[in-house]
């Protein structure tokens, strides 16, 4: 049975989204934008929401993409942490 949960816990969501703030210490937010098509018009919406994440090196600034994984609660707000940069804002 125990090896049911350890295969179980391996599936951690993760998301790839751009950062809006890295004013705060050791923290990021990140917006993530999600696209679907309307039920009924079919029109394609974009949903937006925002992370605060746990940058624990500080590596992240304004405008980088960025990979985040949900993880244990850290914080009242933070429930996600800094994987990797995908991309460094060019500007």
């Amino acid at each position: 049975m125990s090896e049911a949960v350890e295969e179980k816990r391996g599936l951690r969501k993760e998301r790839v989204g751009l950062v809006t703030s890295d004013v705060q210490d050791l923290t990021i937010v990140v917006r993530v934008d999600r696209r679907a098509a309307h039920k009924q018009y079919k029109k394609v919406i974009t949903h937006s929401k925002k992370y605060h994440v746990h940058d624990a090196e500080n590596v992240a600034k304004k405008g980088d993409l960025v990979k985040i994984v949900e993880t244990r609660p850290i914080s009242k707000l933070k429930r996600w942490r800094l994987i990797e940069v995908v991309r460094k804002f060019e500007g």
